[in-house]
C-alpha cells in the first residue's frame, strides 16, 4: 500500500474527518501515484492530525444526503484522476485547489410561512394604492388535469386577491341634555354609526378552530355542484371585464357566530350551518368586484357586477336572494334560500313539482 494511503487510513481512524474532506484526500492521493515514464512528482508530507482537525472545524455543516452523494462520487473521481495521470505527465501544483462546500438545509427545517407573510405576498396587498390587476385565467387554469383541482385553484386565486372589508353598523351611547317639563335633564341616548371593518382574520380563525388548512375550509366546505356553477359564473364575469372576487364562501356555526351585521342564525346559515348540512354542503358565497384602487371605487364596480349577475346569473343557475339587503350574497336559483325570497320562482317550482291529476 502506498505510504500516504496508509497515513490517511490511520488518520481517519483517529480523527472524525468530514466525508467531503476524505473524498478530496482520496482523489488527490490517487493523482499522485507513481507511473512509469511519468514526470517526477513532488512529494508532500501527510497533513498532521491537528491540521486536519482544524480544517474540519472550519468547514460548514453538510447534510447526510449530500455527504452520501460525495462518498458515492469519490471512487469515480479517483479513477478519473488516475486515468489522466497514466495518459501523460501532468505537473502537480504546489497549492491544492480550494474546496467549496455548501450547507444544505432540509425543507422540513425551513420556518413555516406565517399568515402575515402570506397576506403580504397576496396580489391584493402587494401594491397598495393601485387597482387590482385582472386575473390571468390562462396562467391559473393551465396544466390542470383534474376538473375539481382546476376549479379550486381558480376560485382560491379569486379569494386570495379580494380585500375582506365591509361596512357595519355600530351603536354608540352619548349623554345629551334635553328639556322635559320645562327643565333641562341629562339623558343617555344610543346613536347608530357606520364603521369600516376588516374581517380578513375571521376565516383563518375559523379554519384554525376547525383544524384544517384555510383553502380546505373555505372551498372544501362548499357543495360541489354549486361550486361548479360559481366557477362558470365568475369566469364569465372576468371575461366581461368585471374583475370578480370572493370575500366569503363556506362558514360553519363558529364562523357564522363571529360574522357582523345582518345575518342568519349560526346553525341556519346557507353558507354551511349545521342545520343546512354542514361541511361539504355550503350553498352560498359572497362576491364583489376588486376593480379599483380605493374602497369607494371597488364599491361602485361591485354594484355594476351585481347588476350583471341579476341579468346573466340565471344562465349559470345562480342569483342574489336578498338584493339590497345583502347584495354580495349569491346562491343557487333552484335552492330553498333563493325560492323563499323570490315568490315567483317559488311558485314556478311548486307548479313544476306538482303531481299531475288524473281526470
Amino acid at each position: 500500500m502506498n505510504p500516504r494511503f496508509a497515513a490517511m487510513a490511520a488518520l481517519c481512524r483517529e480523527v472524525a474527518i468530514p466525508v467531503s474532506v476524505l473524498a478530496w484526500l482520496v482523489a488527490f492521493g490517487s493523482a499522485g501515484i507513481d507511473n512509469t515514464g511519468a514526470a517526477p512528482i513532488v512529494e508532500r508530507p501527510a497533513p498532521s492530525v491537528a491540521a486536519v482537525a482544524t480544517l474540519a472545524d472550519q468547514l460548514p455543516p453538510i447534510s447526510l444526503a449530500a455527504a452520501n452523494a460525495v462518498a458515492a462520487d469519490a471512487p469515480a473521481t479517483a479513477t478519473a484522476a488516475a486515468d489522466t495521470t497514466a495518459a501523460g505527465p501532468t505537473p502537480v501544483s504546489q497549492e491544492p485547489e480550494p474546496i467549496v462546500t455548501a450547507a444544505l438545509t432540509d425543507s422540513s427545517e425551513m420556518p413555516p410561512t406565517l399568515p402575515e407573510q402570506q397576506a403580504a405576498q397576496s396580489p391584493a396587498t402587494r401594491e397598495p394604492g393601485r387597482a387590482n390587476p385582472a386575473l390571468d385565467s390562462t396562467e391559473v387554469l393551465d396544466e390542470c388535469l383534474v376538473v375539481d383541482a382546476c376549479i379550486d385553484r381558480y376560485l382560491w386565486a379569486l379569494y386570495q386577491r379580494t380585500p375582506k372589508e365591509d361596512t357595519v353598523k355600530t351603536q354608540e351611547q352619548r349623554k345629551v341634555t334635553v328639556k322635559r317639563k320645562g327643565k333641562l335633564v341629562n339623558v343617555t341616548r344610543t346613536f347608530a354609526k357606520l364603521a369600516d371593518e376588516d374581517f380578513s382574520w375571521k376565516d383563518p380563525k375559523a379554519a384554525e378552530t376547525a383544524g384544517m388548512p384555510l383553502v380546505d375550509y373555505v372551498l372544501g366546505g362548499m357543495d360541489r355542484d354549486f361550486k361548479l356553477r360559481l366557477f362558470h359564473l365568475l369566469h364569465a364575469a372576468e371575461q366581461a371585464g368585471l374583475s370578480p372576487g370572493i370575500t366569503s364562501a363556506f362558514r360553519d356555526n363558529y364562523r357564522q357566530s363571529i360574522a357582523s351585521g345582518l345575518k342568519a342564525a349560526n346553525e341556519r346559515s346557507y353558507h354551511g350551518g349545521s342545520l343546512r348540512g354542514g361541511y361539504g354542503h355550503g350553498l352560498a358565497a359572497d362576491v364583489v368586484s376588486v376593480n379599483g384602487a380605493t374602497r369607494a371605487q371597488r364599491l361602485t364596480a361591485s354594484e355594476t357586477f351585481w347588476k350583471w349577475i341579476d341579468a346573466h346569473g340565471k344562465e349559470f343557475g345562480i342569483g342574489r336572494p336578498y338584493l339590497g339587503r345583502d347584495p354580495p350574497h349569491v346562491a343557487p336559483i333552484d335552492g330553498k334560500e333563493y325560492a323563499d325570497h323570490h315568490p315567483g320562482t317559488k311558485a314556478r317550482q311548486v307548479v313544476a313539482t306538482a303531481k299531475p291529476r288524473h281526470v
